[in-house]
């Protein structure tokens, strides 16, 4: 993997985790139970992409 391509991961595994935490944080915020179900379902699905992304490296 060059280095461009390194920096171009690590650059995805800071945006994942930054969604990551904004839906963990938006999920305990909100109080319409669908909406935070649905908020929780996208975090869930950043994490997945963060460990894609992990598996890369």
């Amino acid at each position: 993997m060059t280095s461009k391509e390194l920096l171009y991961v690590e650059d995805a595994l800071g945006h994942e985790t930054f969604m990551k935490t904004c839906c963990q944080n938006t999920s305990n915020l909100l109080k319409d139970v669908n909406l935070s179900n649905y908020v929780k379902e996208l975090e869930t699905k950043h994490s997945e992409i963060f460990s894609k992304f992990l598996n890369l490296l």
